[in-house]
């Protein structure tokens, strides 16, 4: 009997919980090791903001960001080392122009020898966002941006340019009894409202694959369509903020009828072509620790509306990042992006990155956490409202503040919160706090980065405090309550303290 026949008698590999990881471990760094109390005093001296808090004396999971946290692979490594540094036109542009085409599309990056530019690179996605909204902005007084769920510094980046962005977050998000599987949707109803009201001030319709600010949920193929033939009634251009393309896409091959059998590419492919250009932060589904960019659609709608933008762009992209062909990237980063744009659309790298997601988030739910689902592609958010619900604390008190502070003291872990602090403003004339519609504190999981086990210790860490809520205490802001971007900068202390 052959040996092939043979197997067949017994289980499939791919029965056993947990399957074992598409990948090697290549190389190792051991922790520092630290006490909680030394935690504790640093994160007193850094006002308990802990985007201040040394990364380097972490013990537990960095959830602070997925953005540029990734471990790259040994072949990214390897295309490090072919990296040319010259300063026009070098190896790795062309490249990446190859690697956009394969992903994206070629109608997204010209070849420079048709003097028609339509891909800009910069060092990352806010840069280029800052770029394109300040052309944008230019164009007339109050206009209106608005998405599914702009991030904290795409909001930031429109707001500073003059414009107001607005988010139609899907009613499904905000209904704790939803099983649907694409919460990151748009509200459809909402977006034609607006266009019939305010559309002379909209210049370009943005949808977020997958949606941070609303919890990390995906958007369905067909809401895009829907947006996309909204977008073509009312003659405006459709972009992507598509920093998790990739995780949206495993998704969509997941939940929504008709694409099970379709590779992750095949479903990038299809998500692009109603795109008139996309932003992109390629730190995260660009598998690169740099990176970001523009690109838009040859013959697409915006060009078509808006083509003295493009040389403006360029012009922009000169002053502020150097030559269009490296755009503040260095050669290696350039080469190490190429790379990663290539390995992001394996169905098996993303089989296992989201698995790792969803064991993670299981593992909270089975602890009476109460985390926002379905889990998300790349974090989980702990909603928390309903973590304080029966307790003393009041919106104003930002125990979602007290909570990621106590958790990276306590047990190492850092986590962000992205809630009624971080979203939220405070009016000085009035002494007023606005609120925004969800209270999230994110646990952003780095790519290829941690095990089981790390997970495992974060959710017992998060169970502890959960169990001890009601001797949370309140925090007070000392510093920087008015501010823009305010999370950024901040300094707290718990009150009485």
């Amino acid at each position: 009997m052959h040996l092939s026949a043979l197997i067949q008698d017994f289980p499939s590999q791919s029965t056993f919980k947990p399957s074992p990881r598409p990948y090697f471990n290549h190389s190792v760094e051991f922790k520092s090791a630290q006490t909680p109390e030394a935690r504790a005093k640093k994160l007193d001296e850094v006002g308990l903001n802990v985007f201040s808090f040394p990364a380097e004396i972490i013990t537990g999971c960095d959830f602070l960001s997925d953005s540029g946290t990734t471990t790259m692979t040994s072949e990214q490594w390897a295309a490090l080392h072919l990296g040319d540094e010259s300063y026009g036109s070098n190896r790795g542009f062309f490249k990446l122009m190859e690697a956009i085409h394969e992903t994206f599309g070629a109608e997204f990056f010209n070849d420079p020898s048709t003097n028609q530019p339509n891909a800009f690179l910069f060092h990352q996605g806010r840069a280029a966002e800052d770029a394109i909204f300040k052309f944008i902005g230019a164009l007339d007084d109050n206009q209106i941006i608005p998405s599914n769920g702009h991030f904290d510094t795409t909001h930031a980046n429109i707001e500073a340019n003059g414009m107001k962005a607005i988010n139609l977050f899907s009613p499904e998000l905000k209904d704790g009894n939803s099983n649907s599987h694409f919460k990151g949707n748009m509200d459809v109803s909402r977006l034609e409202k607006l266009l019939q009201e305010k559309g002379d001030k909209i210049p370009v319709i943005f949808i977020t694959i997958t949606n941070n600010t609303g919890g990390e949920q995906p958007v369905s193929l067909q809401n895009i369509k829907e947006v996309y033939g909204l977008s073509r009634t009312y003659k405006k251009p459709f972009f992507l903020d598509a920093c998790r393309f990739a995780e949206n896409a495993y998704f969509i091959k997941q939940h929504e009828e008709g694409y099970k059998e379709k590779s992750i590419k095949e479903i990038v492919h299809e998500i692009f072509s109603f795109a008139d250009g996309f932003t992109i932060s390629f730190k995260k589904d660009g598998l690169s620790n740099m990176g970001g960019g523009i690109f838009i659609r040859n013959n697409g709608l915006f060009i078509e509306k808006y083509p003295e933008i493009l040389d403006g762009l360029m012009n922009y992209q000169i002053i502020k990042e150097g030559h269009p062909t490296y755009g503040g990237l260095s050669g290696r980063d350039i080469m190490a992006l190429a790379v990663g744009l290539k390995t992001i659309v394996r169905d098996e790298y993303m089989n296992f990155r989201i698995s790792q997601i969803q064991d993670f988030g299981s593992s909270m739910a089975e602890a009476g956490l109460p985390v926002l689902k379905p889990f998300g592609g790349h974090a989980l958010y702990l909603d928390m409202n309903k973590f304080f619900e029966d307790t003393a604390l009041k919106a104003g008190d930002f125990g979602g503040i007290s909570f990621t502070a106590l958790l990276l003291s306590a047990y190492g872990h850092r986590a962000c919160e992205l809630g009624y602090f971080a979203f939220g403003s405070y009016d000085s004339k009035t002494g007023e706090e606005t609120f925004p519609e969800v209270n999230f504190v994110r646990f952003a999981v780095p790519r290829l980065r941690y095990e089981k086990q790390d997970l495992d210790h974060a959710v017992a860490s998060v169970k502890s405090l959960y169990d001890g809520r009601d001797k949370i205490p309140p925090v007070d802001v000392i510093y920087g309550k008015e501010l823009t971007l305010r999370h950024f900068k901040a300094r707290f202390k718990f009150r009485n303290s």
